[in-house]
């Protein structure tokens, strides 16, 4: 067998692989896109969904899913569809770094915060004086080992505000809390350690006073877990491991789970081979959601560790799952798998949005996730029974989930094996849908999702898990899935439960989206063009170009001027563009994890950036 490198986030491993992708067979033609959709106000009672926010209103943007229920939508309705083609550029800022900008600006009075990829720049900018001068600037200064513990690119997800600080995470595992009006730090915790693997690149969320984060590192051997800190002061409050005995994982007497398969004692240990569970992944490095109603907080877990499933038999929990848990005490009250036994990488983490919709002739509480299995689930947030679960891409390695048992039906030929390369694995390990956030709009009763169209080639290999080092064992190569496009912009109708409309893109699309009150639903592509399209049609409105590529989280907010501005960081990078960001050979397939296969020409497409581009009608 021939040797390759292959890079896990600028990390270069030697490994050996065999093969290549093959042919395959002709792949099914694209969807036909439609545009019906639903009347405005048909959802009723959802709309409160969007009102389950930490803010009093639509002019601010202090967190970024705009609200608890984490929908990302937008009451401002200055921009519309019938004026959004006017849009023009109001001012810029250069934030001086070059990774990957996958973080949400935000807006708490005149003031806009914007955090940067490594080094964790912290700018504020005065909304109140023509070009957005500088206020001040924090620098964590970070330790610069965390960058090689760093899967998928030195990116950062974004801050939050909160009782008069901007409070957000650092690569190398440290929370800040820094003085909104000053810029000087006002606490900073240690929550975990590079030397185990563990960076934190999610973005925090506080609820009831207390700053919720969660680890990255699932490629690493590192074990997940979600930290409650008391956000006046940053002392630990509680922590909720998502592996191993139940006093860790927090689970007690209120622990009710929908599921047979997921009761019992101790399953976070006895779903695992001997002692794997201690180094088993299910890092929490995307999004938490809040229902004040019922006082749970909503998170997935990511994929277990190594990819290689031959390593770990059993259902592994409690990776590639969701939890609701009591904010106050971390206590679980209920937990749920997408995937047991996760087979390929395909982590639960993706936004969870939080609403009340008619389901069968009656208004349920509901979560709902576009996961990146490729199905659009419907939970009751009260239980965690799944209602529905639709595929909103094309799926090789599952025929559908069962209702009755909650479990994916998969395919078991599709299922990686130690030196076997098993092809045409649809979605590939970024899964139909990766980390970027959709949003939801209660006028349209749509969900606008951003995602991607990939399939990939597997072989396991042999694993050693060593603290703070790789722990993949597998050899990936992805491809565009069918149609030949890479990503995808779909609005889901999670009532009916099917696309509405859909528009292909060249490259995945690994922004993230927002939708406003004049129904207009705004997103960024890889190869640097910022979009509106009409929210109700899909119809493209309005482009700009930027300098590089976008995958960062557009927000809408109201100007001190009392005019709506769109804001949103453009700067290649993550996962999907660590071959611009990096720099890697695209000669070498197997790169960042196989994706480098699939962006060759993504630097013939874009260059590196970093700059905040803001939007305005004249």
């Amino acid at each position: 067998m021939a040797k390759t490198s292959l890079v896990v986030g600028f990390v270069a491993l030697t490994v050996a692989c065999s093969g290549g992708h093959e042919s395959r067979a002709t792949p099914p033609a694209a969807r036909v896109t439609t545009s019906a959709a639903a009347p405005a106000g048909a959802l009723g009672t959802a709309a409160r969904a969007a009102s389950l926010a930490p803010d009093s209103g639509s002019a601010q943007w202090i967190i970024p899913a705009k609200n608890y229920a984490s929908t990302r939508y937008s009451g401002l309705g200055q921009i519309t569809a019938a004026n959004v083609s006017r849009l023009g550029l109001a001012w810029t800022f250069s934030t001086g770094v070059s990774r990957g900008h996958e973080a949400a600006p935000l807006v708490v009075g005149s003031t806009m915060y914007v955090v940067t990829p490594f080094p964790n720049i912290l700018y504020a900018l005065d909304l109140s004086k023509p070009g957005a001068p500088l206020k001040w600037e924090y620098q964590p200064n970070p330790s610069t080992a965390s960058q090689g513990v760093a899967c998928c690119d030195v990116v950062n997800r974004g801050a939050v505000y909160y009782d008069g600080k901007i409070i957000y995470n650092t690569l190398d595992a440290n929370t800040v809390a820094v003085d909104a009006r000053t810029g000087k730090q006002v606490w900073r915790t240690r929550v975990g350690d590079i030397n185990r693997g563990e960076s934190v690149t999610m973005a925090p969320l506080v609820v009831k006073g207390k700053v919720l984060v969660g680890n990255s590192g699932g490629e690493f051997g590192i074990r997940g877990w979600l930290t409650a800190l008391d956000a006046g002061t940053g002392k630990l409050a509680w922590r909720a491991y998502t592996t191993g005995p139940d006093t860790d994982v927090l689970i007690g007497p209120r622990f009710k789970p929908f599921y047979p398969l997921d009761q019992g004692k101790d399953l976070g240990v006895s779903s695992w081979p001997g002692d794997a569970w201690q180094y088993g992944g299910g890092g929490v490095w995307g999004w938490i959601s809040y229902d004040p109603e019922l006082n749970l907080i909503y998170y997935g877990t990511s994929n277990p560790g190594p990819w290689n499933p031959d390593v770990r038999p059993g259902d592994n929990k409690w990776t590639a799952g969701v939890f609701a848990r009591d904010p106050d005490t971390g206590e679980a009250v209920w937990a749920y798998q997408w995937n047991p036994h996760d087979v390929y990488d395909h982590d639960g983490i993706n936004e969870l949005l939080l609403l009340d919709l008619p389901i069968n002739g009656a208004t349920r509480k509901v979560l709902v996730a576009p996961e990146r299995n490729g199905y659009v689930y419907v939970l009751d947030r009260a239980t965690g029974e799944v209602l529905s679960a639709d595929p909103f891409g094309y799926i090789t390695t599952s025929r559908g989930v069962d209702l009755k048992s909650g479990r994916p039906i998969m395919v078991p030929e599709k299922a990686p094996r130690t030196g076997q390369v098993v092809r045409e694995i649809c979605p590939a390990a970024p899964g139909v849908k990766d980390w970027q956030p959709s949003s939801w709009s209660p006028r349209t009763g749509l969900l606008y999702i951003p995602h991607q169209n990939l399939c990939q080639d597997e072989e396991g290999t042999e694993a050693n898990y060593i603290a703070g080092t790789p722990y993949v064992a597998a050899i990936v190569k992805m491809y565009a899935g069918p149609g030949g496009y890479r990503g995808e912009m779909t609005a889901w109708d999670p009532v009916a439960r099917k696309i509405v409309w859909n528009v292909h893109e060249r490259f995945p699309v690994w922004s993230g989206t927002v939708v406003t009150e004049g129904d207009v639903v705004f997103y960024g592509t890889m190869d640097g063009w910022f979009k509106a399209l009409d929210a109700r049609s899909g119809k493209e409105l309005w482009r700009f170009k930027t300098g590089s590529g976008i995958i960062g989280q557009p927000v809408t907010y109201l100007g001190p001027d009392g005019k709506q501005y769109v804001a949103v960081l453009a700067g290649v990078g993550g996962w999907a563009g660590a071959v611009v960001a990096g720099g890697l050979d695209t000669r070498d397939s197997s790169a960042a994890l196989g994706f480098v296969n699939a962006m060759k020409d993504l630097p013939a497409a874009t260059t590196k950036g970093g700059t905040l581009y803001v939007f305005a009608l004249p």
